[in-house]
């Protein structure tokens, strides 16, 4: 439940972000949300890349997924993370 508002909380972050490229806010407003989506890009970014990084090779993560993780970040990940199979350690 919780995740799953995360995720929508996460949309309208992207869609408040995307919107400046379209309608431009004012000028003092318009350089901060800029440079919110360069960051927000970069880490979302960022994140995927080390999950895919830390995944074992006989374990792909599918293209969607990846999709769904760059999108939603940490919510996706904990989502996933509850879906996995526990680890048995020797």
């Amino acid at each position: 439940m919780l995740i799953n508002l995360g995720r929508l909380l996460m949309l309208c972050v992207w869609g408040f972000l995307l919107t400046n490229l379209f309608h431009p806010f004012p000028k003092p407003l318009k350089y901060f949300i800029d440079v919110a989506l360069f960051f927000m890009v970069v880490m979302h970014g960022l994140q995927l890349v080390l999950l895919k990084s830390t995944q074992p090779k006989d374990q792909p993560i599918s293209k969607w997924q990846e999709t769904k993780i760059f999108i939603f970040g940490v919510f996706e990940l904990l989502d996933w993370q509850k879906k996995q199979p526990p680890i048995n350690k020797k």
